[in-house]
């Protein structure tokens, strides 16, 4: 027979432990996305993330109709695309291969596909691939392209080989060769996206206030938020006719959602709506893992010897073909 003191101090004793327990959760048990929330209550998307990946934009030819891939495909298709993209075993000599530019140490593709094992990053339409251009979007893309050869001047050439905006900064954001990584910073009333390409950053209001007049543009558009549920919603438009994401006008309407799904988890989504270059809208989903090192910042701009060559090059070329 257990005597009253000690049945009292049995009952502190467990008192003590369910208080320091975590609140709704098992021994062992990791807390979930929701749980994870800032000093005044919004959910907390706070951090470094990576979001390099080997799944391309667009379905390849070779899988269309072809949505997941088994895990032994993943696998396979990982030691393929790894092996084809390493710079330093392409062949050619070493003359072919200093025209060729950068070797492997520079290049961050990185060497997985997304867990999820889609065949691409584009989530709808069902296919994979980017809507066609209506005839409107093909003539101002080709004018892109033809400004871009002809390179009369810094102007006209593209704005990720001036570094004004990256190439896979955004918005939207995408995986590409190097630099991606974002940080992201909150406030009550602001979220910072940071991205590593162009160290380019972008202030999101989440109070309400309204958008700027029509004839107010900017290359990465005017972004507002606002949260639904546990997910930020980004709101984007207000772009100029001097950026294009695969042929997009300045009338495109961008949606992003950023929503935590675990400890080390993000899950960056978007949908374009531009109906004045694309026959429809299309979506893409881009998971991305927290980063522990600390996000560098990219000197893009300092020494741009590269549009210096290009402007020469077309110069050159004029003399060429002049009578």
């Amino acid at each position: 027979m257990i005597c009253r003191s000690c049945w009292l101090m049995i009952a502190l004793v467990m008192t003590f432990f369910l208080l320091c327990a975590s609140p709704g959760l098992a021994q062992g048990e990791r807390p979930a996305a929701s749980d994870y929330r800032t000093a005044w209550g919004a959910p907390d998307l706070q951090g470094v993330w990576d979001f390099r990946t080997i799944t391309p934009l667009e379905r390849p030819p070779e899988l269309a109709g072809k949505e997941f891939l088994t895990a032994k495909e993943a696998a396979e298709f990982e030691k393929e695309t790894v092996a084809v993209r390493h710079k330093d075993e392409r062949g050619g000599g070493a003359e072919a291969d200093v025209r060729r530019a950068y070797n492997h140490f520079w290049w961050d593709y990185g060497t997985n596909a997304v867990e999820t094992r889609r065949t691409s990053l584009i989530v709808d339409p069902p296919d994979g691939q980017i809507p066609a251009l209506t005839e409107a979007g093909e003539e101002r893309s080709a004018e892109m392209r033809e400004r871009r050869v002809r390179a009369d001047n810094p102007e006209e050439i593209g704005t990720a080989a001036r570094c004004v905006v990256g190439f896979n900064a955004g918005p939207p954001m995408n995986p590409a060769a190097y630099n991606n990584n974002v940080r992201i910073l909150q406030t009550e009333d602001h979220v910072v996206i940071h991205n590593e390409m162009v160290h380019d950053a972008r202030v999101v209001p989440l109070d309400g206030r309204p958008v700027l007049p029509e004839d107010y543009r900017q290359l990465s558009g005017e972004s507002r938020g606002h949260w639904e549920g546990n997910t930020l919603v980004v709101e984007t438009g207000g772009f100029t006719d001097r950026t294009s994401f695969r042929g997009s006008g300045p009338s495109m309407h961008l949606t992003e959602r950023f929503t935590r799904t675990a400890e080390d988890g993000l899950l960056y989504e978007y949908t374009i709506d531009d109906s004045e270059s694309f026959t429809r809208p299309w979506s893409v989903e881009v998971p991305m893992r927290r980063q522990t090192e600390p996000m560098y910042e990219y000197a893009c701009h300092e020494s741009n010897y590269g549009m210096r060559g290009i402007l020469a090059g077309a110069r050159f070329l004029e003399k060429q073909s002049a009578p």
